[in-house]
């Protein structure tokens, strides 16, 4: 399932796209931002391609398809081993290519007793890893782990990632 564009605030020119969990969304659009809702345990997977610039995020829920085959027929992009695949041919589609392309994987938090008792933040990441190597990608940066959420937002004209943990603190990766 892909995201829904909603327009942003009137006070900026630009137009966001939010990507839930188990979706991704992908633009070529100059004027749209590419955001996802706080990332606790789940990932996004960023991907821009300076050449066509074409943006494409992937918000994941958990590494294997296997785990829950029902949900992975109706929502791939749930699952890594599922939603990366799709994510880059959807970009491809754009006109992104693997060579060129720039990714940044976020979140993996560890967040409350039970997501750190199956380690489901340490696994999505390995996951992402793992199969972006598999598919000829190394990432240019993570921010990943540790015990905070973090919201991502993506320019998809520039490829811009921005990283908000907690109220204030922004990072670009």
């Amino acid at each position: 399932m892909s995201a829904h564009p909603t327009p942003s605030p009137p006070e900026t020119s630009s137009r966001r796209v939010v990507v839930g969990v188990g979706e991704f969304a992908v633009s070529d659009r100059h004027d749209e931002v590419l955001v996802t809702p706080p990332l606790g345990s789940c990932v996004a997977v960023c991907v821009w391609d300076p050449v066509s610039h074409v943006s494409g995020v992937l918000h994941f829920l958990l590494p294997d398809s296997r785990l829950s085959p029902a949900r992975a027929k109706e929502q791939p992009a749930a699952f890594a081993d599922a939603g990366i695949p799709l994510l880059l041919q959807s970009a491809a589609s754009y006109g992104l290519q693997n060579a060129r392309c720039d990714v940044r994987i976020v979140g993996g938090a560890e967040l409350g007793e039970t997501a750190a008792a199956f380690d489901v933040g340490k696994r999505n990441v390995l996951a992402a890893k793992n199969l972006l190597w598999r598919s000829g990608l190394s990432l240019k940066a993570a921010a990943v782990g540790g015990t905070a959420a973090r919201t991502v937002a993506v320019r998809a004209a520039t490829g811009r990632v921005l990283v908000t943990t907690g109220r204030d603190h922004v990072d670009e990766l």
